[in-house]
């Protein structure tokens, strides 16, 4: 999922979070590889998971440390740009503004 579908989904589902799971582009994880050996299928190099939620007109991103940021969907996408996002699966919290998007 590009990460203007991520915004799409998340607008559609706004106020409930979602766990991601950030992955980097087939081209750039077979850059990253240095070993000799050719790899057994073509793969795509995992990254920690995402814990993401769309409040109002910003996106409460938490990141694999814990850190929590929020972020314009411009930002979002000038920080997420480069990478897909696989695997959105609610994590059950909702933010404090799930109630107003029917999901109390």
């Amino acid at each position: 999922m590009t990460p203007s579908d991520l915004l799409s989904f998340l607008f559609r589902r706004g106020g409930q979070e979602y766990a991601v799971q950030l992955v980097l582009p087939q081209g750039k994880a077979s850059k990253l590889k240095s070993s000799k050996k050719p790899p057994a299928a073509p793969t795509i190099q995992e990254q920690p998971l995402y814990r993401l939620t769309l409040r109002g007109e910003e996106v409460q991103a938490t990141g694999p440390s814990g850190q929590t940021r929020q972020l314009s969907r411009q930002a979002f996408l000038e920080v997420f740009g480069a990478y897909h996002f696989a695997g959105a699966e609610p994590t059950g919290v909702l933010s404090d503004l799930g109630p107003l998007f029917g999901m109390g």
